[in-house]
């Protein structure tokens, strides 16, 4: 258990464990701060989640990964050992294994081997709640299946072809890839259709001219917490364990000076975090790309916060969005300073971007609030542009959210003053119709004074 997490209560009766895993890793040196033995100490997590007993690890220094064994040829004999030792029936490696490499250990120690990235996709498997969840689950473990599927088949056996058919016909391991192909195919416009579900209500959200905040951050770093802390109350999964948040959660924050933002809490990123599922979520993962701002949330008590900063800067950039504004919170302070213990009475310090929080106590909350409205501010943009009198509805909400003066002209009105970027954009898209209508000598330009107000 890491510096930074919480135990369960006592009061919980955990389910028995059913398979006796050993861990096994690499360590080539090519990740600064990070070494094999504490990257087997993260991998453990999961896989006590995945209700396996860890009975032993081993670790290896080399250059690379073997790409036979994994390991070394003698490491991986001296697992047989050690399965005889531990009597361990699940060897788990913390990187993710070839085809090859993983049928080469399987057939050395007699036993199931699973990689990082398999055991990362059954505990999101598990904790898949929502249609939307488990769809890009399901999606994510059929593309890490599928060049798998020569160590899941034993028989080989020839399907006939049909009258006037050629050969043989379709052996059952072309047969079961294709049916994956086709699954994995559905499975995709399947998740296409959450995309677009998601950016309608995204132009939904646009409409209401509410800014938005993403929440990200490593996993366990406690983002649910902090957005059922915001919110004051328990809008979304707040659990001490890997992955609690698989599909995200948006709920109006109120901020400082009286702002409200739409705040959305996303799923945690992990270490070496298997690629198949940044591609399965990516329809969720948008989220973060249409915010405005990024909340990045991060375990003050952990020692690998900085590790854990750039594997999250990783996949952000992966996404698109890691040049994003972003607000620095350090979360869980009150298991590092006294005083963040006493709660939101006392006043939390904001340095350079970033601020102290517990959002288990309350401590700096207030803080995190004003700071954000403050940054959300700072990207409203100046606009000075003419708009024609029929854009009456536009107008309206440009009183309501934006700091402007309207001018009511001749044949226009001139909108002065600084808004937020969406209804910035907005805007400057009417004022580009409006002059493309009056060069065109348009129908549809109105005359002075009609549609006004």
């Amino acid at each position: 258990m890491t510096t930074g997490q919480r135990g369960r209560s006592d009061l919980i009766e955990l389910e028995p464990p059913v398979e006796k895993a050993f861990l096994v890793a690499v360590d080539t040196g090519a990740e600064a701060g990070w070494t094999a033995e504490d990257s087997l100490a993260e991998l453990a997590a999961p896989a006590v989640d995945a209700r396996a007993e860890i009975v032993g690890a081993e670790w290896q220094n080399r250059r690379h990964v073997d790409p036979n064994w994994y390991v070394g040829k003698g490491k991986a004999e001296e697992l047989l050992r050690a399965k005889s030792e531990t009597g361990f029936d699940l060897l788990v490696a913390d990187d993710e294994l070839s085809p090859g490499q993983q049928r080469a250990l399987e057939e050395l120690v007699k036993t199931k081997v699973i990689d990082r990235s398999r055991l990362i996709l059954d505990i999101f498997a598990q904790h898949a709640r929502t249609h939307e969840g488990r769809l890009q689950v399901e999606l994510a473990q059929l593309e890490y299946q599928l060049p798998r599927l020569t160590r899941l088949w034993t028989h080989l056996s020839r399907t006939q072809g049909g009258i006037g058919s050629r050969g043989p016909g379709e052996s059952q391991l072309e047969t079961d890839r294709r049916i994956i192909r086709d699954r994995i195919k559905k499975m995709k416009e399947r998740v296409e259709e959450v995309r677009r579900a998601r950016a309608t209500a995204a132009r939904g959200r646009d409409r209401r001219l509410m800014p938005t905040v993403g929440i990200v951050g490593y996993t366990n770093s406690g983002k649910s917490t902090l957005l059922n802390s915001l919110v004051g109350s328990d809008v979304a999964l707040a659990e001490d364990k890997l992955f609690a948040t698989l599909d995200p959660t948006s709920r109006q924050v109120r901020l400082g000076d009286g702002q409200t933002a739409i705040v959305t809490d996303t799923v945690g990123f992990i270490h070496k975090l298997p690629h198949q599922l940044v591609d399965a979520f990516r329809a969720t993962l948008e989220e973060v790309n249409r915010a405005d701002v990024l909340l990045e949330v991060v375990d003050a008590s952990d020692r690998h916060a900085p590790e854990h900063r750039a594997t999250v800067q990783l996949v952000l950039d992966e996404l698109g969005a890691g040049s994003k504004p972003r607000l620095v919170v350090y979360n869980k302070v009150d298991l590092v300073h006294p005083v963040a213990g006493e709660g939101s009475g006392a006043v939390a310090p904001a340095v350079a971007e970033a601020v102290y929080v517990s959002a288990l106590t309350g401590f700096g909350l207030e803080t995190l609030r004003l700071q954000l409205s403050a940054l959300l501010a700072s990207l409203w943009e100046d606009v000075d542009l003419h708009l024609p009198y029929t854009a009456g509805e536009l107008l309206a909400r440009v009183r309501e959210r934006g700091t402007i003066d309207i001018d009511y002209r001749e044949r226009d009105v001139r909108v002065r003053g600084r808004v937020t970027p969406a209804l910035a954009g907005e805007l400057r898209r009417a004022a580009a119709a409006w002059t493309a209508a009056l060069r065109n000598g348009s129908n549809g330009a109105p005359a002075a004074g009609e549609g006004a107000g």
